[in-house]
């Protein structure tokens, strides 16, 4: 399933190619994807003039005439591309939107685990999939001392909290990996056990990694894809997520790279440092 620096990835390409243009034709080649579509979800977006695009967590928020928000996550499948009439269909294109410019944009999604929905943007955030998600961890209001605070007297291991959207917004299995290895904690150790100290450590190499795999367009695993349809190219510069038995980068351990299975996830570290 795409993660934070994907979804972010994919808005700031859609942004460029819909933000201030127009819906001309809107056509929904199926009822539903996950869920059923809002009734006359087509004939709602066909005209509608379209705003500014925002992301919250794994969503992706398009701004719709004056007070009008469609919500799209990509599930574990989905893709979004925006390109020319030219470009052909493809066997999964479920939505396809045409814009005054003649860009088209499509969302295809094979497995069908997408949501797209409907809503006015005053109630954003008492939407189901809105509502309780903890804060952006690049924005201000994710920082050691709120993250210690969340994190204290949970019995769960660290790796299993920071996938709790509750806690923080957006993170999934790879970014966690890869954030819990630079700042050298075990996905194993107790998140009661993380302090203050311990939870400035981890804020800053969660902001990092992010920082980094936004700027490489993401990770492509599977299907995922920007929205000018290139590859994202962080998958790369993994240091420890499906490296299982490989050397450590920053470690001369003999086990190398460990695999284990947490709460039905792989996870992947270095046993000798991350404690």
């Amino acid at each position: 399933m795409p993660e934070l620096p994907e979804v972010e990835t994919v808005r700031r390409g859609l942004a460029l190619k819909m933000s201030g243009r127009r819906i001309v034709r809107a056509e929904l080649r199926r009822p539903d994807l996950r869920r059923p579509f809002p009734p006359e979800l087509a004939e709602r977006l066909g005209g509608a003039q379209i705003g500014a695009l925002r992301r919250r967590g794994k969503y992706i928020l398009i701004e719709l005439d004056a007070d009008d928000l469609l919500l799209l996550h990509l599930g574990m499948s989905g893709r979004i591309t925006a390109g020319d009439a030219a470009q052909p269909d493809l066997r999964h294109d479920h939505v396809v939107l045409t814009l005054d410019d003649g860009t088209v944009v499509r969302f295809n999604d094979a497995r069908r685990f997408g949501t797209l929905d409907y809503l006015r943007r005053s109630e954003a955030d008492r939407h189901p999939l809105l509502a309780g998600l903890g804060p952006e961890p690049l924005e201000a209001g994710f920082d050691g001392a709120y993250l210690a605070h969340k994190l204290a007297g949970k019995m769960t291991p660290i790796k299993a909290a920071l996938l709790d959207q509750r806690i923080v917004a957006g993170l999934g299995n790879i970014y966690v990996c890869e954030a819990l290895y630079r700042a050298r904690l075990s996905p194993r150790r107790l998140a009661g056990t993380i302090g203050r100290g311990r939870a400035e450590r981890l804020v800053a190499a969660i902001r990092a990694v992010l920082d980094e795999a936004i700027e490489a367009g993401g990770s492509s695993l599977r299907n995922y894809v920007q929205a000018n349809g290139e590859l994202g190219y962080f998958q790369h510069r993994w240091a420890v997520y499906g490296h299982e038995g490989e050397p450590c980068p920053d470690c001369n351990c003999s086990e190398g790279v460990r695999r284990i299975v947490q709460s039905g996830r792989s996870t992947f570290f270095c046993a000798k440092r991350q404690r």
